[in-house]
């Protein structure tokens, strides 16, 4: 009997839209799994873990991703670079880069981590939690930045399972993560009633898994595009990894930067039950946003690669048929994120029938920023993958800090509490604006479209 194989997809075919997604699926999930196990953390933190713990987790997760941004940094930066070298051929020294950076990557985390760790006292005060929030928010923050380090491995191996053509090994070990995290939320609070400790450790563990496991898969080199070799240290070549990547880096910030003036904004018009609206806004919309994140970082190391072969015929193919998928998932997303506003935060806060209505009203105002949102995520990454960095970063920056920061206060004094939560909508699309600019102004330089 014969068996039918399927071949495997590289960065250096030519693609159809079918063949695109295909290749870009893993990433999806990855992203999105990634965002549910996110979830999964907010679902037993807000029944389980006891009053006020559901606000203290949302108060410090955001400097927690700020602290922990540098992983992205490095590795959307280096997944630009990596792939552009294989294009040109060079690939040792792809190797040798990639080595070097997992090796920052470590040394920053601890770094970072030794500096913040004897703090969070005083941090969890700075952010405005009080009382016995202010305790579980310290104790939370205390444990999760011990974690630093796999946390940003995990974020940096996430680019690189693309460049080594295995995607699918990168989906798997990042379900492997969410399982684990799972598994220890339920036994650590549901079983054992840990409270926002048991969070903690579940994420922490599961963090393990994420980047600890694929340190030990580059280490070999059999039957491998990528692998860990001799690392290089290049200044100039770090340089232009932080430029690559500086887009990344700095919507990882804002965003973080950006959460946190919600929840000050939101202390101040409606308490601490805007902040537990404000975390079930951002849980959700990490799964819808994760599908548009998901395709640009499962695509970007075909763009980079050939990008870096000067072959124009097909990144004008891959640009076109991006442009599709992210006209289909705009509807797709908005329409079923309107559909499930009310089950989805029954899942989370159905113990409070004021706070249900309030963030059913705040979901549904904010799911219509999806229809806009996939095109500027997509169009910063598309910049990165062309080692563009400076556009990149001025797409990003003006989509989740500049344009952000004005909303979020300019907003409410027109609508009230409604105006926070249009506040994101008003953003995007000042941002696609300036996004359709900068795609035509550069469109000669690369040759993605005429």
């Amino acid at each position: 009997m014969c068996e039918v194989t399927v071949p495997q997809i590289s960065i250096s075919d030519n693609f159809t839209f079918g063949k695109l997604l295909r290749f870009a699926l893993p990433s999806i999930i990855m992203v999105i799994f990634t965002s549910l196990y996110g979830i999964v953390d907010g679902l037993f933190v807000s029944n389980f873990a006891g009053d006020g713990a559901f606000a203290a987790v949302n108060l410090f997760l955001p400097v927690f991703y700020i602290a922990g941004s540098l992983g992205l940094l490095l590795g959307s930066g280096g997944c630009a670079l990596v792939g552009k070298l294989f294009g040109e051929g060079d690939e040792q020294a792809a190797r040798r880069v990639f080595t070097g950076l997992i090796i920052i990557v470590a040394i920053i985390g601890a770094a970072i981590t030794a500096a913040t760790v004897g703090f969070m006292p005083h941090i969890s005060v700075l952010l405005g939690a009080r009382g016995e929030t202010a305790k579980q928010c310290s104790m939370y923050g205390t444990i999760m930045i011990c974690g630093l380090i796999p946390f940003m491995m995990q974020s940096f191996f996430q680019y690189f399972f693309a460049v080594a053509d295995r995607p699918k090994l990168g989906l798997i070990i990042t379900v492997g993560a969410g399982v684990t995290n799972a598994i220890g939320d339920f036994l650590f609070m549901y079983a054992f009633k840990w409270g926002v400790t048991g969070a903690a450790v579940a994420t922490v563990i599961g963090e393990c898994v994420g980047g600890i496991v694929p340190l030990f898969w580059f280490i070999s080199k059999k039957g491998k595009r990528l692998y860990i070799a001799k690392p290089s240290f290049a200044h100039k070549t770090i340089g232009k990894v932080c430029a690559n990547g500086s887009s990344e880096f700095l919507t990882n910030i804002s965003v973080s930067l950006v959460s946190i003036i919600y929840n000050f904004q939101l202390l101040k018009y409606v308490g601490e039950a805007g902040v537990e609206t404000y975390g079930v806004i951002m849980y959700v919309s990490f799964i819808f946003i994760g599908c548009f994140i998901g395709y640009s970082v499962g695509t970007a190391p075909i763009v980079s690669y050939h990008y870096g072969a000067e072959n124009k015929d097909e990144l004008k193919n891959v640009f076109k048929r991006s442009l599709l998928f992210y006209a289909i998932a705009a509807v797709v997303m908005t329409a079923i994120s309107e559909a499930l506003a009310s089950p989805l935060a029954m899942i989370f806060v159905s113990y409070d029938k004021s706070l249900l209505a309030l963030t059913v009203n705040a979901l549904r105002i904010f799911s219509f920023s999806f229809l806009i949102s996939g095109f500027n995520i997509y169009a910063s990454a598309f910049f990165t993958a062309l080692n563009n960095g400076g556009v990149s970063a001025a797409i990003s920056t003006a989509r989740t800090l500049v344009f952000q920061v004005i909303a979020v206060f300019v907003m409410p004094l027109m609508f009230g509490l409604n105006g926070i939560w249009s506040a994101t909508i008003a953003a995007e699309f000042l941002t696609i604006i300036l996004s359709v600019i900068l795609i035509i102004a550069y469109r000669k330089k690369y040759g993605y479209f005429k």
